[in-house]
């Protein structure tokens, strides 16, 4: 039985795009079907066996569409097997470190337990200063903030390995 996952992801400028790209290659390259959309191109959960979701991650917290799809799938996500993700730290060291112990929003949490992820983790974004409008010029500049791509696509790669193994091993 070919199992179905969804890899639903928000992006601002496109780095968590590449994670949720990467993450739907790698199912894929297990032997399992991986459809990786915009969180606002989903329309359905139905035909899918398991959910990765995962959001870039600005002052603490998920993008907004992110949320919304949370809330709107929760019944739904409860049914299912999920992972969730989250990109955004930047710079050298454990992201979890880098963002004082942060797992996932706060705010999001009770949705979160409810749900009961099978796996919630933290992966390290990439910031590209070009792309960045003159107030997020400005903030990095202020907090010193790191600069470059830091994501780690080795982990990247091996949990998306581990989610498929796990759904191959239930089925």
């Amino acid at each position: 039985m070919d199992k179905q996952i969804l890899v639903a992801y928000a992006t601002k400028y496109g780095a968590t795009r590449e994670i949720a790209e990467k993450i739907g290659q790698g199912i894929r390259e297990s032997g399992l079907s991986a459809d990786v959309l915009l969180v606002k191109e989903v329309r359905d959960l139905s035909s899918y066996d398991a959910v990765v979701l995962g959001s870039a991650v600005y002052i603490g917290g998920w993008r907004k569409e992110a949320v919304k799809f949370l809330e709107k799938y929760e019944g739904e996500l409860a049914e299912k097997p999920v992972w969730l993700f989250s990109s955004g730290p930047v710079g050298e060291g454990d992201p979890v470190e880098l963002l004082d112990g942060w797992r996932f929003p706060e705010k999001q949490q009770p949705i979160a337990d409810r749900i009961q992820p099978r796996d919630t983790v933290v992966f390290h974004g990439s910031v590209d200063v070009e792309k960045l409008n003159f107030l997020e010029k400005s903030m990095i500049n202020t907090v010193k903030s790191p600069v470059g791509d830091f994501r780690d696509w080795g982990a990247i790669t091996s949990w998306a390995t581990a989610i498929a193994v796990e759904l191959k091993e239930a089925s």
